[in-house]
């Protein structure tokens, strides 16, 4: 949802901004019906013949975003503020990059340093309250690190539980990233809600695909409570959601996201099977692309059972690398239709109907 805001924030740019950026038009309109690949193109010609022009730079940016290229994508977001700094939309979502990329108060920086050309800006004003709000050691968070995770909690007395978090994501880093071919570039932030009863926050309907904004973010208090291997699930579940985020930035279909995070988990596989082995009910798979939070608690473990099973079957068919290509397809703006045929060779509407 960031990502889309900061579109629309960058597409609210002022006519006479857009007509300076003539030749990056091909650019934008790709972007809009969704051909990212076309859309790096064209933005890369554009800059070839109008290299200090801010616009275009911003939209290779997003384009290089929407492909899941983050280095390419804050290159491009600093060279349009070096070229013009007051270039607000461009402040905007380099802030919301580096904000993803667990650099809080990087982000911070880069939204004040805005304010000082659009003081009264509203997104602007926004962003930073915001982000002022968000849990960090500033805020008096405790915190707990490894080589991949920054691991954000209340108290000292949860230090236990913040430690035992780290050990479980790690190992799930290697496991997951190893299956996906995938190991985001930046050290990802984990808040740990120790105040907050520890809960299945996972195969809800409200929360499917829409827990993780660049943090993971769980209740737990009284998880080392729970049965064992309870703690793991949960975090190794939104783990895969940051690790499929890094490959394919939007355009995931929620039972391809939600169905691989089941499916990682410890014992998911089994617990797919065990759910469907016990209920008649079937959900369409085209009806569980776009969202889950429509349906009823039962209806929802149906939906995360199917997903895990047709990402089974998906992953059995064509293996980690196949996954990989079809989540890079759709990032590229590949219709899902046309990037499940090209990777499976098997019309998507077959596959859909066999899940039935």
């Amino acid at each position: 949802m960031r990502l889309l805001a900061a579109f629309a924030c960058a597409m609210a740019m002022s006519a006479a901004a857009f007509a300076q950026a003539a030749a990056g038009r091909a650019g934008w309109d790709a972007i809009r019906e969704g051909r990212n690949e076309d859309a790096a193109a064209a933005f890369a010609d554009a800059i070839r013949a109008e290299p200090r022009n801010p616009s275009l730079y911003l939209g290779a940016g997003l384009a290089a975003q929407l492909l899941g290229d983050t280095a390419k994508a804050r290159e491009s977001f600093e060279q349009a503020l070096k070229l013009a700094p007051n270039f607000t939309p461009a402040s905007i979502v380099l802030g919301d990059l580096l904000y993803k990329h667990s650099d809080l108060q990087g982000a911070i920086a880069v939204y004040e340093a805005a304010r000082r050309y659009a003081p009264d800006d509203k997104t602007l004003l926004a962003r930073l309250a915001q982000l002022r709000d968000e849990p960090s050691p500033e805020k008096g968070f405790f915190q707990s690190q490894s080589a991949h995770f920054t691991v954000l909690f209340e108290g000292p007395a949860d230090d236990e539980l913040a430690r035992r978090a780290v050990d479980v994501l790690e190992a799930a880093y290697w496991r997951v990233g190893t299956a996906l071919y995938t190991f985001p570039d930046h050290v990802i932030t984990v808040v740990l809600y120790t105040e907050e009863q520890f809960r299945d926050t996972t195969r809800s309907p409200s929360w499917a695909a829409a827990a993780y904004d660049g943090r993971i973010r769980i209740p737990m208090r009284g998880a080392l409570d729970q049965k064992p291997g309870e703690l793991e699930r949960v975090l190794t579940h939104e783990l895969t959601h940051a690790m499929i985020r890094a490959i394919a930035p939007r355009g995931v279909p929620t039972w391809l996201n939600e169905g691989l995070a089941v499916l990682f988990e410890p014992d998911g596989t089994e617990w797919a099977a065990t759910t469907l082995s016990g209920s008649t009910e079937r959900i369409p798979l085209d009806e569980l692309a776009g969202g889950f939070d429509n349906l009823t608690g039962n209806q929802a473990r149906t939906a995360y059972a199917e997903s895990a099973d047709a990402a089974r079957r998906l992953f059995d068919e064509i293996g980690g690398a196949g996954v990989v290509a079809l989540l890079q397809d759709i990032a590229r703006g590949v219709p899902l239709a046309d990037a499940f045929q090209r990777r499976t060779l098997t019309p998507y509407s077959a596959f859909a109907a066999s899940m039935r």
